[in-house]
């Protein structure tokens, strides 16, 4: 799946947090999606968030199938919190909506 691709599924699943900005930085080329619950919006903006999780690409793209457990990758140092630990555990029910 492309970035693209992911950015459309998102937005067409709701993929937010109600109330919540929560970025996810993939460093690199792959830059960052930010899931605004505030205007019910997923884009390519690198603005502030309450909460960054900082995970490369094919990691993301684990999680998001649930090849890779979000508290694994944790524990491993494949996945990096900056801001709200809560808004992070919320992310299953992203994964979820990805993967309906």
């Amino acid at each position: 799946m492309t970035k693209a691709d992911l950015l459309a599924k998102m937005q067409d699943s709701g993929a937010w947090l109600p109330g919540k900005t929560v970025k996810l930085d993939f460093g690199g080329d792959e830059g960052v999606i930010l899931m605004d619950g505030a205007n019910n919006l997923v884009s390519d903006s690198d603005a502030a968030a309450d909460t960054t999780i900082k995970v490369s690409w094919d990691d993301f793209q684990s999680l998001a199938s649930g090849a890779l457990d979000g508290m694994t990758a944790f524990m491993t140092g494949k996945l990096k919190i900056d801001g709200d630990m809560g808004n992070a555990m919320q992310m299953q029910s992203i994964f979820a909506k990805l993967r309906g």
